[in-house]
C-alpha cells in the first residue's frame, strides 16, 4: 500500500487531454459515460491513438462523428445502446464476407467492468477489461467466477468450485474447447490460466447449449483471442509467488503466434504469501503430522509450479481458418523429514500433478449462411504420489491418469436474420487408470478402464429484431458404448424483455456425465490432492444425471440492477465416495443423489467511478441415498444455507480500490456420540446435524497504472485476503486411535494473506 501511495504522489493523475490515448480506452470511457456498448474486433482498434477530450462535446452524436473522421472507421448503430465499430469496406462488391455473431449483452458491467450478462443467461468475463475485485492484486479467472451469485468454494480452493450444490468434478471446464481435468496451481489455491492472454470466459449455470455434453453443474469455457491482431502485444510481471510473461505477434499477414509462460520461484525464494499457502495445504494432511512433534524433527519441503500455453492462428483465406492450441500445467512438491540423530531422512515424499492438452481446429464458411468447424483434441492428466519410509524399507506409490481423445464436427445454418440452426456430432474416448503399489508387504493393484461416448445434437436459436425476445431449444443424444446406454438431454432458454426495464428468463436442461472424482481414502496422495478420477461402470460408479429448471427476473435502470433467480436441481447417480464423507458413511459405497432448491438475489448500483453490489443466496441442499440414514434425506456436505457477498469498487483516473465482505453459514458436519464403545470404532450421531461456526472474510485490494516509459505501461497492485485474520473453519471431522480419546480435527481456511504484483505491458 505504501508503494501504491508513493506511485500516486510521483505520477499523480497524469492523464491529460494533451496526451494521445488508445482508441480502446476512449471507447471504454464513452461506454461508462453514456451507458452504451461498442462491439468490435481487437484488430479493428489496436494501434489507433488520438487526442480526445470529452469535455469538448455536448452529446454522443458529436463524439461519434469526431471518431469516424479521425479514425476512418464506421460506427453502426445497432440499437439504442449498441454500436458496432468496423473498418470501411473498400474491397470489390463480389468479395465474400463472413460475420461472427456474438451473444447479445443485456447487462453491461455486471458486478464490475469486464463482466457482462448475455441474452441467453450466461455470464461473459473479459479478463483484460475486468475491474478490480477484493482480495486480488491481479485478475484470477477462477477466483473471479466465485464472485457470481450462487457460486462459491466451500474450502476456498479454485479446484473445488461449488455451483448450485455440486462438486467441482460436475463442472465442465473447457480451455479452447478441450476439457481440462486440472485447473489450479498450489494444489487448488491459484488458477492455472493466464488472464492476460485470455480473451473471454463464458460461465453457464443452466440452459447450456446442446453442443456441450457432460458437466451436470455448469459450463466454464475459457478462450484466447481467435483473431489476428494488427500489432504485437507483450507483457511480463511478478507477484509474491511467481513470475510470468505473454506475447502475441504476427509471423505474417495471415499468421499469428500467442505464447504465455509462468513459473513460481518458491523453490529458490520464500515469501510470507508462500508460507500461508503452504500452511493451508498442509493443514490436516499426512505431511503435516510431524508439525506436532518435538524440535528434534526437521521438515524440509521444496515446491514449484509452472504453466505454458501456445496458440497458432492461420487465416488460410477469407473463408477458412486453422487454429492450433496447446497448454501444460505442472505442480511438484518434494518433502522429507529428518531426525537429528539420524543421517538420512526417515521419510521422503514426492507429489506431482501435470496436465497436457491441445487441439487442432479447422473453420470453413461454405457460404454466407452455412459454416462448419472441425476439432481434434487431446487432454491428459496425471497425479503421482510416492512415499518412501526408510525405517521400514517401505515405498508406497499411487497414480491416477486420465487420457481424453475427442473429435467434433459442428455446423451452423443461418435461416434468416432471426433464426439460426446448430447441429453436429461429438466423440470422446476417455481412459482412466489407477495404481496402488506397496513394496513391503508386496501389494500392487492397477486398474485401467476405457469408455466412449458418441453425441449427436441439434438446436434452434431465435432472436427478434428488437432483441426483446430470445429463445433457444435443443436436444442432445448420447450413446455410452461401454454401458450400451442411450441418454437424451433436452435444453431450453427463453428470455423476454417487457415494460422497457424488466426481463424474464426461463432456463432448463437435462445433462449427464460418465466420469467423476472419488475418494478411496482420505489420506490418498498424502491428503493434499486426495480425489482421483474414475469412469462410470454401471455398478458402484453409475452415470451421473441431472435435471434443472430456473426462473429469473431482472430490472435494470439508471445504473441499478436488481435480479432474482429461483432454481431447482435434482442430481442422481452419485457414488457416496465422490462426496467426501468423513463420518459413519466414509467406508460404505451406496449410490444416491441430492436435491437443491434455492434463490439468488443481486442488487448492483453503478456510478461513474463507484460501484457496489450485494448478493444473497438461500438454498436447501439434501442428500438422498438408499440404505443410508434409514433412507431419509439429510443435509448435503455442501449445504451452505445462506451466502452473502458485499463489495465496493472505486476508480479515480488510474487508481482502483476495492473492498468486500464474504459471509456464509457453516458447513454441516457429523458429531460423535457421547457414549462410545470400547471397540475403538467411532459412533456418530445423525449425519450432518451440526454446523461449523459461520464463515466470514474481509478482503481489500488496490491497483495503480501509469506510463513506465514511452510505449510501456505499468501496473502495480497490492491486496490483503482475510484482512481481519479470521480463523475460519472449512472442514471438521473426528478420529480415534484404538480406545484412545476422540480427536477433533479442524481444517482452517487461509489466514491473513498479503500479495503484491508489478506488471509491464508493451
Amino acid at each position: 500500500m505504501i508503494i501504491l501511495l508513493i506511485g500516486v504522489s510521483l505520477h499523480g493523475f497524469s492523464q491529460t487531454t494533451n496526451e494521445k490515448q488508445p482508441l480502446a480506452k476512449i471507447l471504454k470511457q464513452i461506454e461508462t459515460e453514456f451507458d452504451i456498448r461498442f462491439s468490435f474486433a481487437d484488430k479493428t482498434v489496436n494501434g489507433i491513438d488520438l487526442l480526445f477530450d470529452k469535455s469538448k462535446f455536448s452529446n454522443l452524436e458529436d463524439i461519434i462523428k469526431f471518431l469516424e473522421k479521425k479514425t476512418g472507421l464506421t460506427f453502426n448503430k445497432l440499437s439504442d445502446r449498441f454500436l458496432s465499430v468496423e473498418q470501411q469496406k473498400t474491397e470489390p462488391k463480389s468479395k465474400t464476407y463472413s460475420l461472427q455473431k456474438l451473444d447479445e449483452v443485456v447487462v453491461q458491467n455486471y458486478l464490475t467492468t469486464g463482466l457482462a450478462k448475455t441474452i441467453n443467461g450466461s455470464v461473459e468475463i473479459t479478463p483484460q477489461k475486468i475491474g478490480i475485485l477484493p482480495g486480488l492484486s491481479e485478475p484470477d479467472i477462477l477466483q473471479t467466477i466465485q464472485t457470481l451469485p450462487g457460486i462459491t468454494s466451500v474450502d476456498e480452493r479454485i479446484s473445488n468450485i461449488n455451483i448450485r450444490g455440486g462438486t467441482n468434478d460436475q463442472n465442465l471446464i473447457l480451455y479452447e474447447g478441450t476439457r481440462m481435468y486440472q485447473t489450479g496451481h498450489f494444489f487448488g489455491l491459484i488458477s492455472a490460466f493466464n488472464p492476460y492472454l485470455t480473451d473471454k470466459v463464458n460461465v453457464t449455470v443452466n440452459g447450456t447449449k446442446a453442443k456441450y455434453g457432460s458437466g451436470v453443474s455448469s459450463l466454464i469455457s475459457i478462450e484466447n483471442s481467435n483473431e489476428i491482431g494488427r500489432k504485437s502485444e507483450s507483457g511480463a510481471g511478478f507477484n509474491l509467488l511467481s513470475i510470468d510473461g505473454f506475447s502475441k505477434f504476427q509471423l505474417s499477414k495471415k499468421t499469428e503466434l500467442q505464447l504465455s509462460a509462468r513459473r513460481s520461484y518458491t523453490d529458490a525464494l520464500l515469501t510470507p504469501t508462500y508460507d500461508t499457502y503452504l500452511e493451508r495445504i498442509f493443514n490436516n494432511s499426512e505431511l503435516g503430522e510431524y508439525q506436532t512433534q518435538t524440535t528434534q524433527v526437521q521438515q524440509n519441503e521444496n515446491f514449484f509450479f509452472y504453466d505454458t500455453s501456445l496458440k497458432f492462428l492461420y487465416d488460410i483465406n477469407d473463408n477458412s481458418k486453422l487454429r492450433v492450441n496447446a497448454i501444460t500445467i505442472f505442480n511438484r512438491l518434494d518433502y522429507n523429514v529428518v531426525v537429528d540423530n539420524l543421517t538420512a531422512p526417515i521419510t521422503e515424499s514426492e507429489l506431482s500433478q501435470q496436465s497436457i492438452a491441445g487441439n487442432i481446429v479447422y473453420e470453413q464458411n461454405w457460404s454466407n449462411t452455412i459454416s462448419m468447424s472441425g476439432q481434434l483434441s487431446y487432454s491428459n492428466y496425471r497425479l503421482i504420489g510416492n512415499n518412501s519410509i526408510n525405517l521400514s524399507n517401505q515405498e508406497i506409490t499411487q497414480e491416477n491418469e486420465v487420457s481424453d481423445f475427442g473429435v467434433r464436427l459442428d455446423f451452423n445454418k443461418t435461416i434468416d436474420k432471426n433464426l439460426n440452426l446448430n447441429f453436429g456430432y461429438q466423440l470422446n474416448e476417455i481412459s482412466v487408470s489407477n495404481l496402488d503399489d506397496v513394496s513391503n508387504p508386496k501389494f500392487r493393484n492397477f486398474v485401467k478402464e476405457v469408455i466412449g461416448t458418441h453425441g449427436v445434437y441439434s438446436e434452434a436459436q431465435f432472436t427478434s429484431n428488437s432483441k426483446n425476445t430470445y429463445a433457444r431449444i435443443g436436444l442432445r443424444g448420447n450413446y455410452i458404448d461401454k454401458l450400451d446406454d442411450i441418454i437424451f438431454e433436452p435444453r431450453l432458454v427463453f428470455s423476454q424483455r417487457f415494460l422497457n426495464d424488466f426481463r424474464l428468463e426461463i432456463s432448463g436442461e437435462s445433462k449427464n456425465q460418465s466420469i467423476t472424482q472419488i475418494i478411496d481414502l482420505q489420506q490418498d496422495f498424502f491428503g493434499i490432492e486426495k480425489r482421483r478420477w474414475q469412469l462410470a461402470n454401471g455398478n458402484d460408479v453409475p452415470v451421473v444425471k441431472s435435471n434443472q429448471f430456473s426462473l429469473g427476473l431482472n430490472y435494470k435502470k439508471s445504473g441499478w440492477l436488481i435480479s432474482a433467480e429461483g432454481y431447482t436441481k435434482k442430481v442422481a447417480g452419485l457414488s457416496s465416495r465422490s462426496q467426501g464423507f468423513q463420518n459413519q458413511f466414509q467406508l460404505v459405497n451406496p449410490t444416491g443423489g441430492y436435491t437443491i432448491n434455492g434463490i439468488d438475489i443481486l442488487v448492483n448500483k453503478q456510478f461513474k467511478k463507484f460501484g457496489t453490489w450485494l448478493s444473497y443466496t438461500f438454498s436447501k441442499n439434501d442428500f438422498e441415498f438408499d440404505n443410508l440414514n434409514n433412507n431419509e434425506a439429510f443435509p448435503n456436505n455442501l449445504d451452505l444455507r445462506h451466502i452473502v457477498n458485499f463489495s465496493t469498487t472505486y476508480e479515480i483516473e488510474n487508481l482502483k480500490l476495492s473492498a468486500g465482505v464474504n459471509w456464509r453459514t457453516g458447513k454441516p458436519y457429523t458429531e460423535p456420540s457421547i457414549s462410545q464403545l470400547n471397540s475403538g470404532a467411532l459412533i456418530y450421531e445423525s449425519p450432518n446435524a451440526k454446523r461449523m461456526p459461520n464463515y466470514i472474510r474481509t478482503d481489500i485490494s488496490a491497483r495503480y497504472s501509469f506510463e513506465f516509459a514511452e510505449g510501456v505501461n505499468a501496473e502495480v497492485g497490492a491486496s490483503i485476503w482475510n484482512v481481519l485474520n479470521k480463523r475460519n473453519i472449512v472442514n471438521r471431522f473426528y478420529s480415534r486411535d484404538a480406545n484412545g480419546p476422540i480427536i477433533q480435527n479442524d481444517e482452517f481456511a487461509l489466514r491473513l494473506t498479503s500479495n503484491f504484483s508489478f506488471r509491464l505491458k508493451f
